[in-house]
């Protein structure tokens, strides 16, 4: 028996929307790195971009566990003495929160060019509202796959 191998020819993309919203952020980003790479599919293979294309909505309103809202998140201005720090609280009331969604999801795919190419199929929006009704995307309900995935405030 061969050893199945995906061509560009197989591969069939879909849109899918998430909503976010009361959603554990690592759970989230598990499913939603899941779908990009295509894992969920029967036909994967690992060195093609055969994952689906990623909505992800509400990513203002997902839930962090424990005390991970006060954890710092560092980074580099590329200055001496230009190290940054700003917790993901901070990040999540501030002007840009789909930042720590896209961030989560960005680390739990293995990093190369495949990686960029498959974070570039996802969308985050901080609202309810997302500009791609035109694509007929699916609804995957997170919140129901399993009942760790939510948490109340």
């Amino acid at each position: 028996m061969k050893t199945y191998s995906a061509t560009p020819a197989d591969i069939e993309k879909k849109w899918v929307v998430i909503d976010a919203e009361g959603v554990v952020l690592g759970r989230l980003a598990s499913i939603i790195a899941m779908r990009l790479r295509g894992k969920h599919k029967p036909t994967f293979t690992p060195h093609m971009d055969m994952g689906d294309n990623v909505i992800v909505v509400n990513a203002d309103k997902v839930q962090l566990t424990g005390r991970k809202r006060d954890k710092p998140n560092y980074w580099h201005t590329g200055y001496p003495g230009g190290i940054k720090s700003r917790t993901t609280g901070q990040i999540l009331e501030g002007a840009h929160p789909e930042r720590v969604v896209t961030q989560a999801v960005k680390r739990m795919l293995p990093g190369g060019k495949l990686s960029r190419q498959q974070m570039t199929h996802l969308r985050v929006f901080a609202g309810p509202e997302h500009n791609l009704e035109a694509q007929k995307p699916e609804t995957l309900d997170v919140k129901v796959m399993n009942k760790k995935n939510t948490r109340s405030a």
